[in-house]
């Protein structure tokens, strides 16, 4: 994550553990977890328009969660 938030401004997962597996609070990244029924691109389209408004409005050390 370190190495990451010098490069990007945001992570998009499908690891819903990594907000606990991380401390993001002094870090310059934010994190958009989408919970998706699995990791099948069929699962994680209809995610898309969700995780393109929460992308103009997150902040750095936030992790913001998309989906069902």
């Amino acid at each position: 994550m370190r190495l990451a938030q010098n490069r990007f401004e945001v992570l998009i997962t499908l690891d819903r553990g990594l907000a606990f597996q991380q401390n993001l609070a002094n870090l310059k990244i934010a994190v958009l977890v989408v919970r998706a029924k699995t990791n099948q691109m069929i699962d994680v389209l209809p995610h898309v328009a969700e995780c393109l408004v929460a992308l103009d409005t997150i902040k750095p050390g936030e992790i913001r969660h998309v989906g069902g």
